[in-house]
């Protein structure tokens, strides 16, 4: 049996990759902010896929002491941690000139930080078993900054580094470490959006691309993986 954790689970991405490893036979525990929205994931993966283990906790992943014991919930109930998918992460658009005070720091605490101290808590049990992968949900906006990105682009710039050193130090400890960003995506970020459904991508797109990374042979990574519409991003 693989375990695997994703946050951020209850809608667009996170469904997706909950889905996807559920469906592949992986236990996984999960989280977001909205508790009925995970008891009713939790009850149709369960139903769907009786014999993977579904753990389901409401967090606020930019509350460092709820991340932590989320954490703790997972080391309790898992013998291992295969699969840490960090996708937790608030999208307000804006001008950094024009945002309210405290914006920054909102986002930070959710998009960065989230990762930083959830990583840091799995990260001595996978050590100790040699094995593991971390997938770190970015964006194209952590490798161009574009008008009204704002805060968000400054927070996904920062997950894309926080990625790349990960990345480098776990190499001699034998965990993998992936930093996956697409460009727009059928997520809540773009709900409202009235154009062509071809000009977003699917959800499941992005679950199946991790899944792919993920069962590659052990001496292989894809290090950066980025994603975008066939006719590139919307502006």
């Amino acid at each position: 049996m693989k375990y695997a954790v994703i946050t951020g689970a209850t809608k667009g991405i996170g469904r997706a990759v909950a889905e996807k490893f559920a469906a592949e036979g992986v236990s996984i525990a999960v989280c977001a902010r909205n508790e009925k929205e995970l008891m009713e994931m939790k009850n149709s993966i369960s139903a769907s896929y009786p014999h993977v283990k579904v753990i389901a906790e409401s967090v606020d992943m930019g509350n460092k002491s709820q991340v932590l014991q989320f954490a703790q919930t997972i080391l309790q109930a898992f013998p291992q941690v295969d699969i840490l998918v960090n996708n937790a992460g608030i999208f307000i658009p804006g001008a950094l000139k024009e945002e309210p005070d405290g914006k920054l720091e909102d986002m930070m605490a959710v998009n960065l930080f989230s990762a930083y101290h959830l990583t840091r808590a799995l990260l001595p049990k996978m050590i100790e078993k040699k094995t593991g992968y971390i997938f770190n949900l970015c964006s194209t906006a952590s490798h161009k900054a574009y008008a009204n990105g704002g805060s968000y682009s400054i927070t996904k710039f920062a997950l894309l580094g926080f990625s790349q050193n990960l990345r480098e130090e776990l190499k001699p400890h034998n965990i993998k470490v992936s930093s996956v960003s697409p460009g727009p995506t059928w997520t809540n970020s773009w709900a409202g959006f009235d154009g062509p459904a071809d000009r977003l991508m699917p959800a499941a797109d992005i679950a199946q691309i991790i899944w792919t990374a993920y069962t590659l042979a052990p001496q292989t990574v894809m290090e950066e993986i980025v994603l975008r519409p066939m006719l590139g991003d919307i502006s």
